[in-house]
């Protein structure tokens, strides 16, 4: 008897192991970007406790980086496309791998490893639901002002009339403590995409994880409370 292999089949997983790796490599350097973003953005929030004058001034200054080379809020906008690429590619991904697991996977079963998985690891797509709906209000509140009520006054004047909404506070909170669970992984998991984690580095890598999520999150955290409690009015 003889026995015909086919080729197509034979290449078949390697093929989709290629992509496999290709697509988690997108995701882990999209969400890089997304997190250098995020630190940018917690640092500037944090000049509210400036002052308004201090705030307004880093709000204009970043709607004219870059000039006079580059006209306009060119800069700006450049920034907004790469950010904007990098959370489609982000989800893209994303989704992709999540389809692509469920295919391989039919029929769910339980394991070990599954058992151990973190709450944030079950839960990164729905907080990814949530950040992004999220993302849409933030932009409308505090970025275009369509739904603030100081939508007429300046940035500073925005940021206070937001926060010292309690339900505006809480929602803030709660996306905020979910990018921050997204980053604990999502870091972690981007180490291992690219290489640089091991079992020897495994605590290193998830301490780090976890201290750069806590920072951020505390980061973002401190001038809605503050707003909230009188500290910045």
């Amino acid at each position: 008897m003889v026995t015909v292999t086919d080729s197509t089949q034979r290449r078949a997983p390697k093929a989709a192991k290629t992509t496999s790796v290709f697509k988690k490599a997108v995701m882990a350097i999209s969400g890089i970007i997304l997190v250098l973003y995020l630190i940018a953005h917690m640092i500037g929030n944090l000049k509210a406790f400036s002052g308004e004058e201090e705030f307004n001034h880093y709000s204009e200054w970043l709607r004219t980086i870059g000039n006079p080379a580059l006209p306009g809020s060119t800069a700006l906008w450049l920034i907004r496309i790469v950010l904007l690429v990098a959370v489609f590619a982000h989800m893209w991904a994303a989704i992709s791998l999540w389809r692509q697991a469920k295919r391989a996977r039919p029929q769910g079963y339980v394991t070990k490893k599954a058992m151990a998985q973190s709450y944030a690891s079950r839960t990164m797509r729905w907080g990814g639901v949530i950040i992004a709906a999220f993302v849409i209000w933030h932009l409308l509140d505090l970025t275009w002002g369509t739904v603030n009520s100081a939508a007429d006054s300046g940035p500073y004047d925005k940021l206070v009339a937001s926060f010292s909404n309690p339900v505006s506070t809480a929602f803030y909170a709660i996306a905020v403590i979910l990018v921050g669970m997204h980053l604990r992984h999502g870091i972690w998991s981007a180490t291992q995409t690219l290489g640089q984690s091991n079992r020897r580095r495994e605590v290193t890598v998830n301490y780090a994880a976890t201290a750069i999520a806590t920072v951020l999150t505390l980061g973002f955290l401190l001038v809605p409370f503050s707003v909230l409690f009188g500290l910045i009015d």
